[in-house]
């Protein structure tokens, strides 16, 4: 139940409702609540929010201290942060007397206030019925901290109570606002992180949501793009919706293989299956589909049957670009999966052999996918005799970006003696952790092009740090190697730097040597 005091406010958008939790996906929403904003302008839709487990480690930031504290002769040896650790358990402790004299900021002394009941004029019953915190607050504090709380608390319609319930936040989110509106402190974790967004956008404390929303960003990976996608969406965050975007197209087949792409809702089913951009096999996007509509079969308690499959999916099967799919795929996975009806079967059949190719309900236009784009390191190129040899030996170079980038492989030099076919084994390493190998046969025939060799899936770098890319070549044949190298390259928006690795055992550094190109996605 919305407390009345929450109801009256003329210049929020209040979105109450229970959170729904993983375990309780398959129980239906809660009812939803709207109020209008006279003042922010804007609404979210009313819809549940899940707190998605990122795995990262904990981030913690400060605000700068104005000064440095110092503590008079024979005082007490309780610091803020002994505070801070003793009110998060709401462990209040009673100052000792003349505390105030311990802390020479405002900044501490209020800290020395979070989740502290003395002065109290204010408690919060903050969760879910059965998952309650009672927390307490101080109304000058909160409305200092947060245009909501002012409203609530000092505002034309506010009302006087002592206890206020907030079913719809959690609680740990809660104290994280606190901590912030207190202690001018922003500790974030990652199975809060979004619930902590939830409430920083609720009662409008900006700051603190654009730190959520950074600290998820920096979190991104193929694993939980999907589930942010649908969160950025919720909260209106276009900048993390284009993060999201980015990794997905690039990395569409981790994304769609992964366990949050079946938590996502509906919608956002829907616009990953129509995204143009997408750079996946069409049957990994058949796969990923019928993988959701088996979960939100359990969602909705419905039998795990084809028929139900077909009937959560609903108008977006036809959003699959199922003629557009190899032949061998569509005859040994789409068209056995019993999804499809007979009719279907038979005239997707005829679209691939047919000339005269019948009217389909799906997409028969291939999707554009992403063009990758080649960071070439040398200026010229060359060969001598007997030189480059490989036996086995190691080519290896350091390179970091400036912006987020997906390595897709590597361009390779091939045979100065005519045609030739090379083995090659490619390496992604950061910090010597392999992010990334295959090992790959490739024909070269006896230009000084280069030739690409592929991951398996393209690898996701991070700005302003250096990775080791390599590469074991085993070829009979003598190789083109690279002259004139540059330690700094600029490719369309990505600056590029190289340096020499102490992994390269074959004499390729920056001014010379193998390892032309990085193939990538931006």
């Amino acid at each position: 139940m919305v407390d009345d005091k929450e109801k009256n406010m003329k210049c929020l958008t209040f979105f109450l409702m229970l959170p729904e939790t993983v375990k309780n996906r398959s129980k239906k929403s809660s009812k939803k609540t709207n109020t209008s904003s006279s003042s922010s302008g804007s609404k979210l839709p009313p819809v549940c929010y899940e707190i998605i487990t990122l795995k990262t480690k904990k981030k913690k930031k400060m605000a700068a201290d104005i000064f440095p504290r110092k503590k008079p002769a024979n005082s007490s040896s309780t610091t803020v942060q002994q505070y801070h650790q003793q009110n998060l358990s709401n462990n209040n402790l009673i100052p000792a007397p003349n505390w105030q004299g311990l802390y020479p900021t405002i900044r501490e002394r209020n800290a020395v206030m979070f989740n502290n009941d003395l002065m109290a004029d204010v408690h919060f019953v903050v969760g879910p019925p059965g998952g309650t915190q009672r927390l307490p607050g101080h109304k000058y504090v909160l409305a200092v901290g947060s245009s909501v709380f002012h409203a609530m608390f000092y505002g034309e319609l506010a009302e006087d109570k002592d206890e206020i319930r907030i079913p719809d936040v959690e609680p740990a989110a809660f104290l994280a606002m606190l901590k912030y509106i207190y202690c001018d402190e922003i500790d974030l974790a990652a199975d809060t992180v979004l619930a902590t967004l939830y409430a920083a956008k609720k009662y409008i404390v900006p700051h603190l949501a654009r730190a959520c929303v950074n600290f998820l960003e920096t979190s991104l990976s193929a694993k939980n793009a999907c589930v942010l996608l649908s969160q950025s969406c919720l909260f209106e965050e276009p900048d993390l919706t284009q993060r999201c975007w980015e990794v997905i197209d690039a990395q569409a087949e981790l994304a769609l293989k992964s366990e949050g792409f079946c938590d996502i809702d509906f919608q956002t089913l829907e616009s990953i299956l129509r995204r143009e951009t997408l750079n996946a096999k069409e049957i990994v996007v058949f796969e990923a589909a019928l993988n959701w509509a088996e979960v939100e079969c359990q969602r909705q308690d419905l039998a795990l049957s084809i028929e139900n499959k077909r009937k959560v999916l609903g108008k977006a099967l036809y959003l699959i670009r199922i003629p557009t799919m190899a032949l061998d795929d569509f005859a040994n996975g789409a068209a056995q999966s019993g999804v499809l009806t007979l009719n279907e079967t038979n005239d997707i059949f005829l679209w691939y052999t047919a000339a005269k190719k019948p009217e389909l309900q799906f997409v028969s236009k291939a999707r554009k996918g992403l063009v990758p784009q080649r960071c070439h390191r040398f200026q010229s190129c060359a060969y001598r005799s007997n030189q480059w040899r490989y036996r086995g030996r190691c080519d290896s170079i350091q390179f970091a970006v400036d912006k987020r980038v997906f390595i897709a492989g590597f361009g390779l030099y091939g045979s100065s003696c005519g045609s030739a076919e090379y083995s090659a084994k490619i390496e992604l390493k950061r910090q010597g952790v392999v992010l990334g190998q295959n090992l790959s046969k490739y024909f070269s025939d006896g230009s000084s092009n280069t030739f690409p060799v592929w991951f398996e899936y393209p690898v996701q770098i991070e700005p302003d740090t250096f990775y080791t890319a390599s590469v074991v070549l085993d070829g009979n044949e003598l190789s083109y190697f690279g002259q004139e190298g540059m330690t700094e390259v600029q490719c369309g928006k990505v600056t590029v730097q190289f340096q020499c690795s102490s992994d390269s055992t074959n004499g390729t550094g920056v001014q010379g040597g193998q390892i032309p190109e990085l193939i990538f996605y931006a």
